[in-house]
């Protein structure tokens, strides 16, 4: 398994996750929006231009404590798709837009999230927030521990070899953040993750 192992004593770890974690994602989550505001109008109207419909895809997804939030992305899908299933593992699955190919392909489609770091829903690291219907039907309580904490917009998982596999088959990757959370690690996960995006689309 591609894991990060970062070690960290455990008082501290909890003060990061309880107070400083919240405040660092709201601050950066902030200043994101505001210098990124002319790509989301450009990506917006790309959007609009390649393929009728809404320009956010919203979805209900299951986040801390097992609070049910709407998510936002960037539609990149065709309208006509149901709002429930299981997401593409493929950028070939028909369900996909031509432009929602680069959205997916550069994850520029996760970017409205930030809206839901500000609103306390997310953080930038943790697990990726699980559909509503997959949790009812798949999730056990010990599964359900993932929600000990907020969804994040990246995570062990992404930058894992198992990236393109179903959410609910790996959650070994939530466990370990979860044991392992801190800051040097939700940074070392960002880094990762911007490397991971940038050799998926130099390939």
């Amino acid at each position: 398994m591609d894991y990060i192992r970062v070690t960290r004593p455990r008082a501290t770890v909890s003060l990061y996750a309880s107070c400083v974690k919240g405040v660092l994602d709201i601050v950066f989550a902030f200043f994101l929006l505001i210098l990124l505001l002319p790509l989301f109008l450009l990506l917006a109207v790309i959007l609009y231009l390649d393929s009728p419909g809404r320009i956010f895809f919203r979805q209900v997804r299951v986040g801390k404590h097992g609070k049910e939030f709407t998510i936002y992305k960037l539609r990149t899908m065709h309208t006509d798709v149901p709002a429930e299933g299981f997401s593409p593992t493929s950028d070939q699955d028909p369900r996909i837009t031509r432009f929602g190919r680069f959205l997916r392909k550069t994850s520029l489609d996760e970017l409205p999230q930030l809206l839901n770091i500000l609103r306390g829903e997310m953080s930038f690291v943790g697990p990726r927030p699980e559909q509503k219907k997959i949790v009812e039907e798949l999730y056990t309580i010990r599964e359900k521990q993932r929600f000990l904490v907020k969804p994040g917009m990246t995570g062990l998982w992404q930058i894992s070899q198992d990236r393109n596999k179903p959410i609910h088959e790996n959650l070994q990757h939530d466990f370990l953040y979860l044991e392992q959370m801190s800051f040097w690690l939700d940074l070392t996960i960002i880094c990762r993750t911007i490397q991971v995006v940038m050799r998926s689309n130099t390939c």
